[in-house]
């Protein structure tokens, strides 16, 4: 692989077989261990001279840089602290990210790489990544061989096209800094080998003004493209990456409402492709519900679901909770789960009749007669608290990214008629999220079962500790992906979607009183090799396995590279 090292990236730990000489065995992340080179290294690869003549080794390298990043006072500036790590020592900086994982994941990922997205052209520095233009597409394929690695090389590939950016929305060319950052959580949480991945900015323009209008601005300089022009691009994108890199997993970020639907029915069943803000939030909203509906004793099936924000992550939370209920209910026509759903959106109620709706919203509407003999204000708008009123739901879950939204007298109405209610406030940031915690708690008798989808502290009330489980992707993104490559699955099917949930859900004990509905952030090493166990196993179950799984947990565990120093040869 590539013309300065060799190594073997399928596996953990492998010798590092460095052909370079002297500063630029130090200028390459890869090869640079800095002061850890042993006396006899520094002489076989020429590095007499250029550093302090002391050794040490990885867990004091560790410490040092430890204290260097905790001397930031500013999230943004701990994150380019670890940023330029990265680019220096490439296992210096995972080690240090997977001993402090927990504290690390909100400052390389979720929230702050929003602000270092915002801020990408003015902080830029080393490119990372690929960056592909609509107006040059004649240039993806040489721009990804770029890239240095060959078609056996690389297992993911993380695209975005910038225009959802988390709760900050279209970014443009920045956008490659969300890439970057799911890319380094797949190597921290799931061991996949940073040598193996690409992340990539698909930069169709951005109809952001203050991009536009700010002359550091690094990417086109033109409106967002869209119709059969972006298509073309990303037809061409996607069969371009398929041709030179077979087993990779195409795994998309944080594209569009309009666009991210459309783009994953048209691929998903022709090549290895995955949507996180659908398929990745839905997975572990669906674990976190398994956890929860297990509490309440009440089957999946027989809950009534508001989703209260139901744009392309809440309709994919819906989306995998049906094929739940109908996988596992043993009766139950697909019309009658359809009826357990109460979509609402920012004008309302879903309607079938409403010329508004994306594709992918219109089979969860709702027919005006199945609100007929309600009392509400206005019936074009039905909001949340007449669908609470009406459908006395179970769950309730919000991804609306409008703060505060369940209100004190919405939670008291749907609690007045549910033992347990079921409420996940999912929106990110916290300033975001639809109620805390400590609210829903308070306002029914710490009878609510919640998960969020921020991290918040655990809450006290009438005697129990009730510790909060955070609805993060990173719980089922980087498993899936390790488990993709471990068995070189052809594609990512509901199946394998289910599958990783399941697993999720399998590794929490709910009857304590207060216990989370999901594993601990910290560990996640172990999450991601036990949902890769379960996503290879059913990837095998369902034919689109291509290697054969004998030994399932070795295999997965011997593909999780270590952020070790290898051994090194010179040659």
């Amino acid at each position: 692989m590539g013309r300065e090292y060799d190594q073997d990236t399928t596996v953990g730990s492998s010798t590092l077989r460095i052909r370079t000489r002297g500063r630029a065995v130090l200028s390459n992340p890869m090869t640079n261990r800095g002061t850890a080179f042993t006396l006899a290294e520094r002489e076989l690869l020429e590095l007499d001279g250029l550093m302090p003549t002391g050794e040490t080794n990885l867990e004091n390298q560790t410490r040092r840089v430890y204290e260097q990043y905790r001397a930031n006072k500013s999230m943004l500036g701990k994150f380019l602290t670890l940023n330029a790590l990265r680019d220096r020592n490439e296992v210096l900086f995972y080690h240090l990210l997977a001993e402090h994982l927990e504290e690390m994941l909100p400052v390389i990922y979720t929230p702050t790489i929003g602000e270092a997205i915002e801020r990408f052209s003015h902080d830029y520095n080393r490119p990372r990544g690929v960056f592909l233009s609509i107006d040059r597409p004649d240039k993806i394929e040489q721009s990804l061989l770029n890239y240095g690695l060959r078609a056996d090389d690389v297992d993911l590939i993380c695209v975005t096209d910038s225009e959802g950016i988390l709760g900050i929305g279209d970014q443009g060319i920045g956008g490659i800094q969300i890439a970057i950052g799911k890319l380094s959580v797949y190597t921290a949480a799931a061991g996949i080998h940073p040598r193996r991945v690409i992340p990539v900015v698909l930069d169709v323009g951005t109809d952001n003004l203050g991009l536009l209008s700010n002359d550091l601005y690094l990417g086109e300089r033109h409106s967002r493209v869209r119709g059969q022009r972006y298509d073309d691009f990303i037809e061409l994108f996607v069969s371009t990456v398929t041709r030179l890199f077979p087993q990779a997993l195409i795994h998309w970020e944080d594209v569009g409402t309009a666009n991210a639907y459309r783009i994953l029915d048209a691929y998903k069943d022709k090549v290895c492709t995955f949507n996180d803000d659908i398929q990745g939030t839905a997975a572990v909203v669906l674990a976190a519900l398994l956890a929860a509906v297990d509490v309440t004793g009440v089957d999946l099936g027989e809950h009534r679901v508001v989703v209260f924000g139901a744009g392309s992550a809440g309709m994919g939370i819906a989306g995998l909770v049906r094929d739940e209920m109908l996988r596992t209910g043993s009766s139950q026509t697909e019309e009658e789960v359809y009826s357990r759903f109460w979509p609402i959106g920012i004008q309302g109620l879903y309607f079938v009749d409403d010329h508004r709706l994306h594709s992918f919203q219109k089979p969860w509407a709702r027919r005006r007669l199945d609100v007929a003999g309600w009392d509400v204000k206005d019936p074009d708008a039905i909001g949340l608290m007449d669908v609470v009123r009406n459908v006395r739901p179970t769950i309730l879950i919000g991804t609306s990214t409008k703060g505060g939204a369940f209100t004190r007298e919405i939670v008291q109405e749907m609690a007045e008629h549910c033992t347990r209610p079921i409420i996940f406030p999912l929106s990110n940031p916290t300033s975001r999220a639809e109620a805390t915690p400590a609210d829903l708690l308070e306002w029914t008798d710490g009878r609510a079962l919640v998960a969020s989808g921020s991290p918040f502290d655990p809450v006290d009330h009438g005697g129990v500790r009730h510790t909060i489980a955070q609805s993060n992707n990173a719980l089922i993104f980087p498993g899936l992906g390790l488990g993709v490559a471990a068995c070189r699955a052809s594609r990512v099917t509901e199946g394998m979607i289910a599958a990783a949930a399941n697993a999720l859900a399998g590794m929490v004990n709910t009857w304590r009183p207060g216990a989370r509905l999901l594993p601990s952030m910290s560990d996640l090493r172990l999450v991601s090799a036990t949902v890769a166990i379960a996503v290879a196993r059913a990837a095998t179950q369902e034919g689109v396995a291509q290697l054969p799984m004998t030994d399932p947990i070795q295999q997965v565990y011997d593909r999780m590279w270590q952020p070790n120093y290898p051994d090194v040869e010179a040659i």
